[in-house]
């Protein structure tokens, strides 16, 4: 995924949620000055080229579908999922997070040597100007939604659940799988309700763009509002 694929696309989550642009910016901006200096981990270290990744999303469910997680090549873990994986005794290969859940926990793994793609938008300086310096240098991944810049990647995606999908994508992931997934979790408040549904539209995008189908969808597509996503 390059930004100008990429950048349609977010002009018009930008649009539909009122964020600013320049927020988001700014915060990205601030990242590049904690950590844009540092040499990034080198995600290719993985090995999941070919490989099946586990997309493990934080929901309820995902202590019900461990075994997919068990059966991946590698797992990438959306935000606060990497805690209920550890609990579970699971390994994580790489913790996607905008540091909103569980930061301490992200900040042990990173200097542990698990790679954190710690991401910067435009309403979570204050965890980026917390945490960020306390990231181990040789794990810590920068990233925006915005355009990149000084170090700071933009792989795609939106939520951390949907940019893990991205990032493992860019990555050469031959199968996508998604324990712990809930589009419909009533559990949070509206404006992440909000969020996953654009998840949903996100994760379609990119299936047809890998021309595959993640099994997390099936069901479902006939309800995704598709208008703002590229063919």
């Amino acid at each position: 995924m390059n930004f100008e694929t990429w950048e349609p696309v977010y002009e018009v989550i930008l649009a539909d949620f009122g964020f600013d642009r320049a927020a988001d910016e700014r915060a990205r901006d601030r990242l590049a000055d904690i950590v844009g200096d540092r040499e990034p981990y080198d995600l290719r270290r993985l090995g999941i080229a070919g490989g099946t990744v586990a997309i493990a999303g934080g929901a309820a469910t995902l202590s019900d579908e461990l075994d997919a997680v068990e059966g991946a090549d590698a797992v990438f873990a959306a935000g606060a999922a990497f805690s209920r994986l550890r609990e579970a005794g699971l390994a994580v290969d790489c913790v996607v997070t905008d540091l909103d859940s569980a930061p301490e926990r992200a900040v042990d793994l990173a200097r542990a040597g698990t790679p954190v793609v710690a991401h910067a938008h435009g309403d979570n300086v204050p965890a980026v100007e917390a945490y960020g310096p306390r990231l181990a240098r040789e794990a810590v991944v920068p990233t925006t939604q915005a355009a990149p810049v000084d170090g700071v990647r933009n792989f795609g995606g939106f939520t951390d659940g949907d940019r893990a999908a991205f990032l493992a994508d860019h990555l050469g992931a031959d199968e996508l799988v998604f324990p712990g997934w809930d589009f419909e979790d009533s559990s949070v408040d509206e404006m992440k309700a909000r969020k996953l549904v654009w998840a949903e539209r996100l994760l379609h995008w990119l299936e047809r763009r890998r021309d595959e189908r993640f099994a997390v969808l099936d069901e479902r597509r006939g309800g995704i509002d598709v208008k703002a996503l590229p063919v």
